[in-house]
């Protein structure tokens, strides 16, 4: 982003908080006592972007008594996100009131993070940004050597995953995707059980959501009016590296994960997230090249699909045969396995996996797997556990901020998982079928495919 002087709007927002701040009590442990860190133990962390997520993420954080927010970074004062989970307002403002009320003082805050970057001690940094500036930020934070938790996906392209996955490998920083299911005890039993032999040799994947991107706009086509930019709102900083277009309420701050230009779609919400078992388990990151092809309604050269289907087809990995990953969203469902029985339904989100000796089924972001049907379970043996726990998705993080093991979710694993699932736009974009070689980042069937990988970016502006 710009890197133009911001103390003005800061030393605002510094007002603003302290302000709210001057009618807070100061909480017992920043005063210390028996619970208290010390300070030379602690992670400082700074935030860029505090909208929903970015808030989400801070209030987990409050959680590790090591952990102490040294900034926060947004081009955003504040905007109602109660339109999605998050509920309420979310922006700097009221992040700043979180720190305030927590620590009984306020935070530095910025506009501009390569300033709060070259000013702050800190130790880590949070991003949760729209998915267009999290590999310009990312790079930003690691070539500083920073810690650092991303939320997912990693990158709205391919491209710009291979590029961050890499500085992370160089800058040997702990690193974290916000995958937050991938840190639970479920994905751990379900990787072990199909490791095991529990259903047999894979050979088909079924994962969905029926969430599909007319949950954020019902436009196909960029809008044609013209509308204010909304008080406390900096669009020029929130565009940087895209391509400028007007402001429009469609677009930010809360809508633009549906927009090609911003987002990635479903499939960057939530394939992330439910398809991580199936890559974690059937070593698909081990596969050199694979093929991938989508269809979907809805689909246009602005905007991401209403609904898709899309399935990945890998070869053998080591020990384990063909797989078919099929991934469904915006209300196409998968097919009920065999065994389950009647009047069990499969939820909106989750995943199945079908074996030749039986199937496995389990809720989205990871959850409460269970053979099928519920007597097999029962039967099953379990094996003994072989893959490392880890206290939460979070503390994974810090503690590997602190000089413990990289986390789970590191980018060296993260990473090739959201190229998997990016693929799969690159394959409702070019409307075909794609081999996909992944050592070279190419597709070797159709040379016009290889547009999507890549994106455009402003003049002057490249990664």
């Amino acid at each position: 982003m710009s890197t133009e002087p911001t103390r003005l709007d800061r030393r605002r927002f510094l007002r603003t908080a302290a302000a709210v701040s001057a009618l807070t009590v100061v909480p017992r442990h920043v005063l210390g006592g028996p619970a208290a860190v010390a300070p030379s133990e602690k992670v400082n962390v700074a935030v860029i972007g505090t909208g929903g997520q970015g808030i989400v993420n801070m209030k987990q954080l409050f959680n590790e008594p090591d952990v102490h927010f040294a900034a926060l970074c947004d081009i955003n004062e504040s905007s109602d996100y109660s339109m999605f989970y998050y509920g309420g307002t979310a922006g700097l403002k009221p992040a700043l009131d979180l720190v305030a009320k927590r620590y009984g003082q306020p935070c530095p805050a910025y506009r501009d993070y390569n300033e709060m970057l070259d000013t702050e001690d800190i130790d880590a940094v949070l991003v949760a940004t729209p998915d267009h500036s999290h590999a310009i930020a990312c790079l930003a934070v690691l070539a500083k050597k920073k810690h650092l938790y991303c939320e997912k996906p990693l990158c709205r392209t391919v491209y710009e995953t291979r590029v961050v996955t890499e500085a992370a490998r160089k800058a040997g920083v702990a690193t974290q995707l916000g995958n937050f299911g991938h840190s639970s005890e479920d994905i751990r039993l379900l990787v072990e059980w199909i490791r095991d032999g529990a259903i047999g040799d894979v050979t088909e994947v079924h994962a969905w959501t029926d969430t599909g991107a007319r949950r954020w706009t019902n436009l196909t086509d960029r809008p044609t009016e013209s509308q204010p930019v909304p008080a406390g709102f900096d669009w020029e900083r929130w565009l940087e590296p895209v391509p400028p277009r007007p402001y429009h309420i469609d677009y930010a701050p809360v809508r633009w994960r549906a927009w090609w230009q911003f987002g990635s779609g479903t499939i960057g919400d939530f394939a992330v997230h439910h398809l991580d078992p199936a890559f974690w388990s059937l070593k698909l990151g081990e596969a050199a090249t694979y093929s991938v092809q989508a269809s979907s309604y809805g689909t246009t050269e602005e905007t991401c699909p209403a609904a898709s289907l899309i399935h990945y087809y890998f070869g053998p990995r080591g020990d384990m045969p063909p797989v078919r990953i099929s991934w469904y969203e915006g209300g196409v469902m998968p097919p009920r396995p065999a065994g389950l029985e009647p009047g069990r339904g499969i939820g909106t989100n989750g995943i199945i996996y079908i074996g030749t000796k039986g199937a496995i089924l389990g809720e989205g972001w990871s959850g409460s797997p269970r053979i099928v049907p519920e007597s097999k379970m029962r039967a099953y043996k379990r094996p003994a556990k072989m893959l490392p726990r880890v206290g939460g998705h979070h503390r994974d993080w810090i503690n590997g901020c602190k000089g413990g093991p990289m986390p789970s979710d590191s980018f060296d694993y993260s990473g090739p998982l959201t190229e998997f699932c990016l693929m799969g736009n690159v394959a409702l974009r070019a409307g075909k079928l794609l081999e996909y070689d992944t050592k070279a980042m190419k597709i070797t069937n159709d040379s016009q495919a290889n547009q999507y990988i890549k994106p455009n970016y402003r003049s002057g502006r490249t990664i």
